[in-house]
């Protein structure tokens, strides 16, 4: 049972606001730029959802998960996949102690915050490994269940799947993440600021703004902000769209697009638009808060067909097109 209390829940959402933003000041001290990429990482932390960062290496999608795990105060594991990484290097196997007894020895899953670095890069036989612990927060092996500890976060970082090397994540896998998360190269400014930055003398070390037991609060705090109905109808619409095949889909989504969003994206809209309205100070989402999480919710639900890639068509703009 928590012991934080700020009165009543306009109260609590008001210090969400300045707690948040503290999280983010401290993050600018080592990430230069990427506020976008920042704002969405912090809304899954606070929603209770996984994200997957893509980009090519040398982005800091490493650096920036690793401080937000500093900033947060929680236990922080990195798992390097790599092609020969096998499921019980990440969820743990039974040992045989001193006594000859059969011992579970816990794999770097449990953790806080789990960085699955460059996820990718190793066969999906291993990737499926985390299902469980993302879905169900538990992990079982040899026929027991082990619960995770709370809050539980996978962020994973992910190579543009055009690169050599890499394989590409099963759709049950991507399903899981609430956020795909696309890192752009820093602009000529920040890139001036980087460069400088990191090649003189280190700056300050990140600091704990916000324990444990407030994130908790302040998770179980968005999921009682209200929704109207209409928000929720918008949302639920709006994933309607994507599939093809339906009546409410759009010429575009016949065209070009072989399969859409589950209802997962809808609970993640609706749960993502909370947040996006929590950390900007206002007391209920409305549709404006859902269109400003879409891409990042449906990204990665969407499957083009070869026409839409040889005619050129990004599922971001398809996505454009439906909003």
């Amino acid at each position: 049972m928590s012991t934080i209390s700020y009165g009543s829940d306009a109260q609590a959402i008001d210090a969400f606001v300045q707690k948040q933003q503290s999280l983010k000041d401290e993050l600018s001290k080592v990430i230069i730029g990427q506020n976008q990429v920042i704002d969405t990482l912090v809304n899954a932390i606070f929603s209770k959802g996984h994200a997957l960062l893509v980009g090519v290496p040398g982005l800091a999608k490493t650096l920036l998960i690793q401080s937000i795990s500093e900033a947060l105060g929680l236990s922080f594991k990195r798992i390097q996949f790599t092609p020969d990484l096998m499921p019980s290097d990440i969820v743990g196997a039974e040992i045989l102690d001193e006594s000859r007894q059969f011992k579970f020895l816990k794999g770097p899953v449990f953790a806080n915050i789990v960085l699955a670095d460059e996820i990718n890069r190793t066969p999906p036989k291993t990737q499926s490994a985390l299902l469980e612990a993302m879905q169900e927060k538990v992990v079982t092996a040899a026929g027991k269940r082990y619960l995770l500890d709370a809050p539980f976060f996978v962020l994973a970082t992910q190579n543009p799947i055009e690169q050599e090397g890499t394989y590409p994540l099963p759709e049950a896998q991507l399903d899981r993440f609430m956020y795909n998360i696309w890192v752009d190269y820093p602009s000529i400014e920040e890139e001036y600021a980087i460069v400088k930055g990191t090649t003189g003398v280190a700056k300050g070390k990140i600091i704990e703004v916000i324990s444990k037991e407030e994130i908790l609060f302040f998770q179980n705090l968005i999921r009682k902000i209200p929704v109207s109905d209409n928000v929720v109808e918008y949302a639920v619409k709006l994933v309607s769209r994507t599939r093809p095949g339906r009546d409410t889909a759009s010429d575009i989504i016949n065209k070009y697009v072989t399969w859409g969003a589950g209802p997962r994206a809808s609970q993640y809209l609706v749960l993502g638009a909370k947040t996006h309205a929590a950390m900007r100070g206002k007391y209920s989402p409305d549709i404006e808060d859902v269109q400003a999480i879409a891409i990042n919710v449906l990204r990665h639900r969407l499957v083009r067909n070869y026409k839409a890639e040889a005619e050129g068509h990004s599922i971001e703009s398809i996505i454009g097109d439906i909003l």
